[in-house]
């Protein structure tokens, strides 16, 4: 039982988990556009979430001696470093302009990490920055790119799915304030922080309202296309939408953290499968 409960963990903390919801949502993307599915693209999207992910988490604390390097962080480095060389194996197999984009948003994660101005803190510690930074380099990766690397045209259907999508992580992220928000930093000011809780809930309630009325909008150009598929789209946009209104009602800062860093981030999961089995 200890077995299966550190490898669950490692499976966390070494960002696994986060980094399968980024593959999946990079599957949704190539099913909503009628991409054929690539697996360079969506791998690159996990590993890269892996590196991304372990480097804000850790890099500070191990630079600044502050966390002892137990066996379990040491298997999370060993695994980092596999997955940077990943990362680069499948980045050269990209089209040039979607790595000059996946660049673009490298340089925006370590803007986020790295104190890149002197006397000034990393743009991680910016007063009401984080939610958007984070939201933002989700859109790049797991809608931007997969678009960009099939050579997709740009309409207004692009720029609706990537507001759609802003708002899914956006909301996603309110559920980690809420919990986060009595060991968070009041400098930080984080959404709770400003506006409280409840406020903070209904923010969310109002913006997944904006999510699903933005299908409806897309939708209406699309039901003589084809109807059907229309239909299903829409269902699932209301499926997905309420299972995260449902974690946004019942959160609290006395959650355990596995109720963000597990059920919270198995979303786009669950997203991913709905499509699969609608397909």
């Amino acid at each position: 039982m200890k077995f299966f409960k550190e490898a669950f963990n490692f499976y966390i903390d070494s960002s696994i988990h986060v980094a399968l919801s980024c593959f999946a949502l990079v599957r949704v993307t190539q099913q909503m556009f009628q991409i054929s599915p690539d697996e360079t693209l969506a791998y690159f999207g996990f590993f890269g979430t892996i590196v991304g992910y372990n480097f804000v988490k850790y890099d500070g604390l191990v630079r600044a001696n502050k966390l002892q390097l137990r066996s379990s962080l040491r298997a999370i480095i060993f695994f980092s470093f596999f997955s940077f060389f990943a990362v680069g194996f499948y980045f050269f197999h990209l089209q040039r302009i979607t790595q000059i984009i996946a660049v673009a948003f490298l340089v925006l994660t370590l803007l986020y990490t790295l104190p890149f101005f002197p006397n000034k803190k990393n743009a991680r510690n910016w007063a009401g920055v984080k939610i958007y930074i984070v939201a933002l380099c989700w859109v790049g990766v797991t809608l931007v790119l997969p678009i960009v690397d099939a050579g997709i045209s740009i309409t207004s259907d692009f720029y609706l799915k990537c507001v759609q999508r802003f708002i899914l992580v956006f909301v996603l992220i309110l559920i980690f304030e809420i919990i986060d928000l009595a060991n968070d930093d009041p400098h930080l000011k984080t959404v709770p922080q400003q506006i409280g809780v409840k406020r903070t809930k209904f923010l969310g309630y109002v913006l997944l309202i904006i999510f699903c009325g933005l299908e409806i909008s897309n939708s209406n150009t699309d039901f003589n296309i084809n109807f059907q598929s229309s239909v299903l789209q829409l269902i699932l946009i209301f499926v997905v939408a309420n299972v995260i209104g449902l974690f946004l009602f019942f959160v609290n800062e006395k959650r355990s953290k596995y109720y963000t860093s597990f059920w919270v981030e198995s979303v786009p999961i669950f997203w991913w499968i709905l499509l699969l089995f609608i397909q």
